[in-house]
C-alpha cells in the first residue's frame, strides 16, 4: 500500500473517526483505525468501531498502491496533527522486522515535507465489519434538519446510564417531517423539524419511531456540521436494533437503545392561564450575571412575574456568598406569580431555543413550564 495525500484531509477525517475508538478496548484491534486505500477509485476510507458506534469517513488522494491496514489511532492522531501543511506519503515498510510483539511485522512510514514517522501496525483481519441492515430501503432526511432537530434536544438527554432509554434522543420520522425527543426526568426537549427531502418510497412511509444515543448523536452533529451543503440528503436505514446514516462519502452506525420511550406529549399542558414573550438573549444575559451567586447545593434561581408593570425579576439569595437580582421587561398576559427553576437546565434550555424572542407558557409554581421559540 502506498499513498499520497494532503495533512490537512488526513488530520481531519483521522479527527472524526478517532471519536469511535473505545478508551478502554476490550480488543486490541479496537484500538486501532482501519485505513483503506483504493487505486481505481483514488479515494482513502477510514473507519473506527467500538462495537457499538462506528465511524467511516472517506476522502480523496493520490493512490499509488491499493492496501488495507490497521494503525494505532491514538498515535497515528497525535504524530498527523503536529505535522506541518503539505503532502504526507504514506506506505506500508515491506522490510520491516518480522519478530516483534505483535507477531506480524508490520510497519507503516510517514513521510511529511521534512522528517519521516515509523508505526508499528496490525493486519485488517482482526478487525470488525460495519453492520449492516437487512432493510436496505431508505429513509431520505437533509442535513439542515438533522442539525436543528440534534442542537435543540442532545442537551436534555440523561447522563445517568441506569436509566438507558433517558440517554438517548427518540427520534419519530412522519411523512413531511422529523420530532426530536429528549428528558433526563427534570426537563424536556422536544423540535420539530419539516423534511422536504422525501423521495417516492419515502411517500410511503407512515411514522417509524426510534431512540438513539446520545453519543452516536453528538458524532453524527459533529460530522454532519463538516457538510458543504444545507440540503444534503442523508440516508437512514433502520433495522431491529440498529440505524445507519450514509451521506456524501461518510457512514455513521450506531445500535439503537431498547425499551419504552415516556409518553412525553402527556406532559405538555394544553392550555395556560399565563403567557410571556421576552428577549432570549437578555434574558440569558440575567440569569448568567446572577448565576454567580448560585452554589451546587441551591442553583436555584426565582423568577418573579409581575403583570402590573409589565417586567419579570430574576433573583438568586446564597446565604455564604450574598444575592443578586435583575429585572426585564416582559409581554405578560395572566396574574402575578412566584417560580423557581434550576438555573443550569433553564440556562441551557434557553440557548438551544434559536429565535430573538422567546414565548413562555405557565399555569402555576408546580406545574410545567414550557418555553417556546417565536419565528422570525
Amino acid at each position: 500500500m502506498k499513498l499520497v495525500c494532503n495533512q490537512s484531509d488526513l488530520n481531519t477525517h483521522l479527527s472524526l473517526t478517532s471519536r469511535a475508538v473505545p478508551s478502554r478496548p476490550t480488543h486490541p484491534i479496537l484500538a486501532n483505525v482501519l485505513l483503506q486505500a483504493d487505486v481505481a477509485s483514488g479515494q482513502v476510507s477510514l473507519t473506527a468501531f467500538d462495537l457499538s458506534l462506528g465511524i467511516r469517513t472517506t476522502f480523496k488522494a493520490e493512490v499509488l498502491e491499493s492496501g488495507t491496514i490497521t494503525l494505532p489511532a491514538k498515535l497515528l492522531n497525535d504524530i498527523v496533527s503536529r505535522l506541518p501543511a503539505g503532502e504526507i506519503t504514506l506506505y506500508i515498510d515491506e522490510s520491516s522486522d518480522t519478530e516483534n510483539h505483535s507477531g506480524e511485522g508490520l510497519t507503516v512510514t510517514l513521510k511529511p515535507q521534512s522528517g519521516r514517522y515509523q508505526v508499528r501496525a496490525m493486519s485488517a483481519e482482526e478487525f470488525p465489519e460495519l453492520p449492516v441492515t437487512e432493510n436496505d430501503k431508505a429513509i431520505h432526511l437533509t442535513v439542515s434538519a438533522l442539525i436543528e432537530g440534534l442542537e435543540g434536544s442532545l442537551f436534555a438527554t440523561s447522563a445517568d446510564e441506569s436509566k438507558q432509554v433517558l440517554t438517548g434522543v427518540h427520534l419519530t420520522v412522519k411523512k413531511d417531517s422529523l420530532e426530536f425527543a429528549a428528558t433526563d426526568g427534570h426537563r424536556l426537549a422536544v423540535v420539530e423539524t419539516s423534511n422536504d427531502n422525501l423521495d417516492a418510497d419515502d411517500e410511503q412511509l407512515d411514522s417509524l419511531e426510534v431512540t438513539l444515543p446520545n453519543k452516536a448523536l453528538r458524532e453524527l452533529e459533529r460530522m454532519l456540521a463538516h457538510s458543504s451543503k444545507e440540503d444534503e440528503p442523508v440516508a437512514m436505514y433502520f433495522d431491529q436494533g440498529q440505524v445507519i446514516f450514509e451521506w456524501q462519502n461518510q457512514r455513521l452506525t450506531s445500535r439503537t437503545l431498547e425499551g419504552q420511550y415516556p409518553a412525553y406529549r402527556q406532559l405538555i399542558p394544553n392550555q395556560f392561564e399565563r403567557e410571556l414573550t421576552l428577549d432570549r438573549k437578555q434574558l440569558i444575559s440575567g440569569l448568567e450575571r446572577i448565576a454567580v451567586f448560585a452554589d451546587q447545593k441551591n442553583n436555584i434561581a426565582k423568577v418573579s412575574i409581575d403583570s402590573e408593570s409589565q417586567e419579570i425579576t430574576l433573583s438568586v439569595e446564597t446565604q455564604e456568598i450574598g444575592s443578586g437580582m435583575e429585572s426585564m421587561s416582559a409581554q405578560i398576559l395572566g396574574e402575578d406569580i412566584d417560580i423557581a427553576f434550576n438555573i443550569k437546565y433553564l440556562m441551557e434550555g434557553l440557548k438551544a431555543l434559536p429565535s430573538a424572542e422567546i414565548q413562555m407558557q405557565l399555569n402555576n409554581n408546580l406545574a410545567p413550564v414550557i418555553f417556546l421559540l417565536l419565528e422570525e
